[in-house]
């Protein structure tokens, strides 16, 4: 059986970064897509795909230019009491190095923005990090007032949470999300996959099951690390009352070469989740999409569809520019079969 089209990358980025190097992880807001919010590096020391590689950010607000073809960005993301939650959370021996990785939801019923966004906490030397899966709320992206995080590390070598999946309601009334969460096993660290169990957009939340581990789960391609992606629309892709596709972000087995720790390269792949079980069911052998000009990163953080049968996939490349690629729903269903 022959398949259908999968996927096609787009030319040229689609924000114009301004006085940034480097943007990554654009959201958008789901009512309306025409504006978002996307991470700017104002400092990055080390080299991306290797150990101690570090990027210091801050979020800013984007508008569209041209549809979702083309944005703009304009103005540092204000968010009010972030100092005092940050303040509450940080210890004395580590560095906040700005709020990364952002995600927006829309709270119909109560007229409520909700996003999500790693708050890093990153041990000085050799004392230990935390990272926080923070959250913000408001009636409009100008008026955000952060809450305590809604999920937070457990463990030195365990545990933490970002990068966010907002899984649909489950029919016992709560969503079990996904989260990217991390684990070591020996020298070995690994990024995992976890349940974030939730009754309310707002914190407390609660950790589930770790769903995907690259060490007992993984393919080749997504053997060393892995972190959840959008989950699809049933419209786009139907693959039952209770399961969505997913994209799933991974990278393949870390190696050790002299004294470095080197990062196989992120892709992007898929994933089928049963939101109602709690369970990703499914994982690609090979990994979907591949930018043609990434060096180690290919990372997708925004879906939106566009037709009955396409939808546009937003992706950060090398942690430096973002673009967009449209896929395909029929070739998508047919690989899955």
């Amino acid at each position: 059986m022959k398949t259908s089209r999968l996927f096609k990358q787009h030319k040229g980025t689609v924000i114009d970064k301004g006085k940034f190097e480097h943007i990554m992880a654009l959201a958008l807001d789901p009512t309306n897509h025409s504006r978002g919010v996307v991470r700017c590096i104002v400092k990055r020391e080390g080299v991306a795909g290797i150990k101690g590689f570090l990027d210091k950010s801050v979020l800013y607000s984007a508008k569209s230019i041209d549809g979702l073809e083309e944005f703009k960005l304009d103005k540092l993301l204000e968010i009010k009491g972030q100092e005092k939650i940050i303040g509450r959370l940080k210890k004395s021996y580590q560095e906040f190095i700005g709020l990364e990785d952002p995600d927006i939801y829309w709270e119909e019923n109560k007229r409520l923005y909700h996003i999500y966004f790693t708050i890093p906490l990153i041990g000085k030397g050799k004392s230990p990090s935390d990272i926080h899966l923070g959250h913000a709320q408001g009636k409009n992206l100008e008026a955000l007032e952060m809450t305590k995080p809604v999920l937070s590390p457990w463990g030195v070598d365990t545990g933490g949470a970002k990068e966010l999946s907002m899984a649909p309601i489950n029919k016992d009334g709560v969503r079990l999300n996904l989260v990217e969460s991390k684990d070591r096993i020996g020298k070995v660290g690994y990024s995992t996959i976890a349940v974030g169990i939730s009754e309310d957009y707002g914190p407390p939340w609660k950790f589930g099951d770790v769903v995907f581990h690259p060490k007992r789960d993984g393919y080749k391609w997504c053997e060393g690390h892995a972190s959840p992606g959008p989950l699809l629309p049933r419209s786009f892709i139907d693959m039952g009352e209770n399961k969505r596709v997913g994209i799933l972000n991974a990278r393949s087995a870390t190696q050790f070469l002299k004294g470095k720790t080197l990062y196989g390269p992120f892709r992007i792949g898929l994933m089928v989740y049963d939101f109602e079980k709690g369970k990703i069911e499914w994982v690609s052998k090979e990994p979907l999409i591949e930018d043609s000009k990434a060096e180690n990163i290919t990372f997708a953080s925004q879906f939106v569809q566009t037709g009955k049968k396409e939808g546009i996939l937003y992706a950060h490349v090398d942690d430096s520019f973002v673009r967009a690629y449209t896929l395909y729903s029929d070739g998508i269903r047919q690989l899955i079969d």
